[in-house]
């Protein structure tokens, strides 16, 4: 059965440094109806992301900031609870970029159908969903590995520092996975198979070990935190190494200039090529890297691992525990459970 009210979680003001609670506003509302050629979608898992703290902020930038007073949104798989649609039925299962609330209403245009199998519906927001790809593309299309050769990855026990370190094991690299606690370290050399792990929160000196783990150099640097850990593996660049530059996490939340060394020099020295990217750039090639991430992951050669927070009261915690580093793999929330 349809309630009548629900939850929405409303961006209220604009964050100074490390967002806080009263940042958001937990606010009920009505729950809509759909017109002709629209579906109510009943969210049962949501997505939280580093980005989003960008959007936050009004400053330009390659996306809209959301909006004050106003929802906010991100990847969710649903249910469709009701349907004005032709394409939609009740009861099929979708993704889709929607507001942060228990009951949305989308065109026929915003979602996509995915499998009704009930142990992959949260993989279309992490593996198989725009996380997945974003390490697709970031690695192959901008790093290129080339077997035997190195891989650094910082934030590699994420979302998408996991995926692309196993990607380049796939490629024939050897990889590198910098992470936050032991732990994780573990995780990345005894579940995913990296060669070698770094916790950055014990090492005094992220060059000397990087230059330990890395005897022969770092010819792909994925970038996903920045700060000192990329100026470290930065300096340690081979000739014609490369950097997708997907993040930059250990800024977001900065009220100061973030500055560091200057990268140029050793770019012309290195002839190595550091080029930032965002997910859509590869639009057009999203059905390709799906069908590849898919088959990968149906012949054992990818895992994944979710943290999952239950409940939409607990949206707001998830997404700030991703500044302390506090989610293994993706961090999703489970909203609800599908109906059966």
């Amino acid at each position: 059965m349809i309630p009548s009210k629900q939850k929405q979680i409303q961006l209220v003001s604009r964050p100074v440094g490390m967002p806080k609670d009263d940042d958001f506003l937990y606010k009920e509302i009505e729950v809509p109806q759909p017109s002709k050629g629209e579906i109510l979608v009943k969210t049962l898992y949501l997505s939280v992301d580093p980005y989003m703290r960008g959007r936050m902020s009004d400053a330009k930038s390659y996306v809209e900031p959301f909006a004050l007073n106003e929802p906010l949104a991100g990847g969710v798989v649903g249910e469709v609870a009701q349907s004005q649609s032709e394409h939609f039925k009740k009861g099929d299962f979708i993704v889709g970029m929607l507001p942060w609330q228990e009951y949305s209403i989308a065109s026929e245009k915003e979602i996509r159908s995915i499998s009704p199998d009930p142990s992959l519906l949260s993989a279309h927001l992490s593996v198989l969903g725009l996380t997945g790809l974003t390490a697709y593309f970031g690695l192959l299309d901008i790093g290129q590995p080339k077997e035997g050769e190195t891989v650094v990855v910082s934030g590699a026990a994420g979302a998408v520092g996991s995926i692309v370190g196993q990607i380049a094991k796939i490629k024939g690299a050897r990889v590198v996975g910098i992470a936050g606690s032991e732990e994780k370290v573990h995780y990345l050399k005894d579940t995913l198979g990296f060669d070698e792990a770094i916790n950055y929160k014990e090492t005094n000196d992220m060059q000397a070990a990087l230059k330990e783990a890395c005897p022969n150099g770092i010819d792909v640097y994925f970038e996903n935190v920045g700060g000192e850990i990329g100026d470290a593996a930065i300096s340690l660049l081979n000739k014609h190494g490369r950097v997708p530059v997907c993040g930059a996490i250990s800024s977001y939340n900065k009220t100061e200039m973030d500055l560091g060394p200057r990268v140029q020099s050793k770019l012309i020295k290195t002839s190595s090529l550091m080029k930032g990217f965002v997910v859509n750039d590869y639009n057009d090639r999203f059905k390709e890297g799906a069908t590849q991430l898919g088959q990968w992951l149906s012949e054992g050669k990818l895992q994944y691992e979710e943290t999952i927070t239950e409940g939409i009261d607990n949206v707001t915690d998830a997404f700030l525990g991703l500044f302390e580093g506090k989610n293994l793999g993706k961090q999703l929330v489970k909203v609800a459970e599908p109906t059966k």
